[in-house]
């Protein structure tokens, strides 16, 4: 799956995953009052109104962008409707031929890993036939409980060709307090990168990169630039562009020579676009015009800031 997220990288020559990230509130009015109508002001009219707005994001974007990170918990937030607005959301984009990056954070003791594993990137057995859950591509996962909690997914990662994220350095204001601790004279983002290495180095694709990514913030740029050394052959998925703060000039440390090697995430920077003064020319009933316009800005500023370098 590596393999094919990064020639879909380079047929679109744009780095970057659409993170599928909705609120209630980013949804247009008018989406909202078609889902109501319908299902009435329910669990299921909210994820009527999620699915049907996160299709027309998709609709305007899929040309552009070689993957998309729906986060499940905020469908999970809708219950089982929410769950099911989450697996619709995965099936379209593989339709559009898009790579998959589940957003789930799972990780736990080695039985229990192995079952959000198989649920997400794997097939379970049924009687004698055997069935894929959610069917994510990639889905990113914490290393907490080291690695009893991340070799299950490296196993269905080998087996059924899928990929995974570890979380290394993340983009939010607090993640130092913890991942910044030092642990034998390095910082405990670098020794997570180590195990990044050591976990992705049986299943090295053909273009020389691992199945076992990494997840560091573009809030972090002097952190990804030690930890793109640290882990050479693991791709990064780097959050916290636009609005969290990352630019195009913070990132070009997260690439290799190759120009591969990253993929930078923008959620509500580009699902919520509309709703910025940027893109509020568009309106509501151009949200996903508005999108589109926003991956072809960012697109733009991650170009130069490469060029640059």
């Amino acid at each position: 799956m590596i393999d094919r997220l990064i020639e879909k990288i380079r047929k679109t020559g744009a780095p970057i995953v659409v993170g599928l990230d909705p609120k209630l509130d980013y949804v247009p009015g008018h989406i909202q009052k078609k889902a109501f109508d319908e299902y009435g002001e329910t669990l299921e009219g909210a994820a009527e109104a999620i699915w049907q707005y996160n299709k027309g994001i998709v609709d305007a974007v899929y040309d552009l962008i070689p993957a998309v990170k729906p986060q499940i918990a905020m469908y999970e937030q809708f219950g089982i409707p929410g769950l099911i607005a989450f697996k619709k959301t995965v099936d379209y984009c593989k339709e559009k031929d898009l790579v998959v990056i589940g957003d789930i954070k799972r990780g736990d003791i080695g039985s229990t890993s192995e079952s959000y594993a198989i649920g997400h990137l794997g097939k379970t057995g049924v009687g004698s036939a055997s069935f894929a859950g959610f069917d994510e591509d990639f889905a990113t996962v914490n290393p907490y409980l080291g690695s009893d909690g991340v070799k299950p997914f490296v196993k269905v990662c080998i087996s059924d060709n899928k990929g995974i994220f570890v979380l290394v350095k993340t983009s939010n204001p607090s993640s130092g307090e913890f991942q910044d601790r030092i642990v034998d004279g390095k910082p405990l983002y670098e020794l997570v990168g180590e195990k990044v290495t050591e976990w992705g180095s049986e299943c090295i694709g053909k273009n020389g990169y691992s199945a076992v990514g990494a997840v560091v913030g573009a809030t972090y740029p002097e952190q990804g630039k030690i930890l793109r050394k640290v882990m050479p052959k693991s791709f990064i998925l780097v959050p916290g562009y636009g609005a969290q703060g990352g630019k195009g000039a913070d990132l070009v440390h997260f690439f290799n020579e190759d120009g591969l090697g990253a993929i930078i995430n923008s959620s509500r920077g580009i699902i919520a676009a509309y709703k910025q003064e940027q893109y509020a020319s568009y309106g509501e009933a151009g949200y996903a015009d508005a999108s589109r316009a926003a991956v072809l800005d960012m697109k733009d500023d991650i170009e130069k800031a490469l060029a640059s370098v």
